[in-house]
């Protein structure tokens, strides 16, 4: 399985980013795929993520600010991140597996810096 993350970057705050993650691999280790995050000093925390054919679940702190969608052809996911904030700066990571919580795979990071 590989999960190849793109799309981090520097972005003012307020400001807007859009994350890819493609994978490749068996159906059931692409089954959910999502985003996890880790700022510097804190335990990597799940942003969100989407199970095929189904809708995605959030983290209450990007609620309403980030939209992941998935193109099942392509097997990719996508993090549309709006309003970002300072605290939103992370390492983001994508993942899949059977179940988002315990992910089998792991895609390498991709820096988000929110600053001015």
């Amino acid at each position: 399985v590989q999960l190849q993350a793109s799309g981090g970057g520097l972005v003012q705050p307020g400001g807007s980013l859009r994350l890819s993650c493609a994978g490749s691999g068996s159906i059931l280790s692409l089954l959910v795929m999502g985003w996890y995050r880790q700022a510097p000093g804190k335990q990597r925390e799940l942003v969100g993520s989407i199970i095929k054919g189904g809708s995605p679940d959030y983290a209450d702190s990007v609620k309403d600010r980030f939209i992941i969608s998935r193109d099942n052809a392509k097997n990719t996911i996508y993090l549309q991140m709006n309003s970002l904030k300072p605290e939103d700066t992370a390492v983001y990571y994508c993942a899949s597996g059977p179940a988002i919580r315990s992910p089998g795979y792991w895609g390498r990071g991709t820096q988000v810096t929110v600053s001015r």
